[in-house]
């Protein structure tokens, strides 16, 4: 009795391996990665415009198809669009090729803001439409007050004139000071 439990267990457990295998084998999927940056740029006083780009990435087996993306976490009350649309389309994205939609936005209030991940949606034949989602950007802090490059400008020349001979006098005059000092623990008795 307990070795055919064992056969019928084991029966069972081949079975249920070969029907995962086959739907492994079978399960041929688009794998997305969405990548989303944003960075921003100063355009005058009181004004700055934040550039969006959305890549996507078919790191899949198979294409997909009806490829869309929608952006829409911008607020209109804080965003305003100035070129091209927070969503697009595509037809189809093949295996290993790489989609790119980028947009502009003018800021219109301060403040940090958190931007949610783009989603994106796709076909594929045999399993109707799947979803993904992008790479959370950093915080934007927009309009901060910050130090102005100019300031910091005549530092940035001297770091990079002196920086170098710096080093090499600071390396040189510690080698001096460790040779010229004498050790506490290596006095002579006379």
């Amino acid at each position: 009795m307990e070795i055919g439990k064992r056969k019928l267990s084991s029966a069972l457990a081949l079975i249920f391996l070969a029907l995962i295998s086959a739907s492994i084998a079978t399960s041929e999927v688009p794998f997305m990665v969405v990548h989303k940056k944003a960075s921003l740029s100063s355009i005058k006083s009181g004004a700055q415009r934040v550039s969006v780009t959305v890549d996507i990435y078919n790191q899949g087996s198979s294409s997909a198809y009806d490829v869309n993306v929608a952006d829409d976490g911008w607020d209109s009350n804080l965003f305003e669009i100035v070129s091209g649309n927070t969503s697009k389309s595509w037809e189809k994205l093949d295996v290993g090729q790489v989609l790119s939609h980028s947009f502009e936005l003018q800021t219109k209030t301060k403040g940090l803001f958190y931007g949610s991940p783009a989603v994106v949606t796709f076909r594929v034949p045999s399993k109707g439409v799947l979803q993904a989602y992008s790479t959370p950007i950093l915080p934007l802090d927009v309009l901060a007050e910050s130090i102005p490059e100019k300031k910091l400008e005549w530092a940035k020349r001297l770091v990079g004139r002196f920086g170098p001979q710096v080093s090499v006098i600071s390396i040189v005059v510690t080698f001096v000071y460790l040779i010229a000092t004498p050790s506490k623990g290596s006095k002579k008795k006379r």
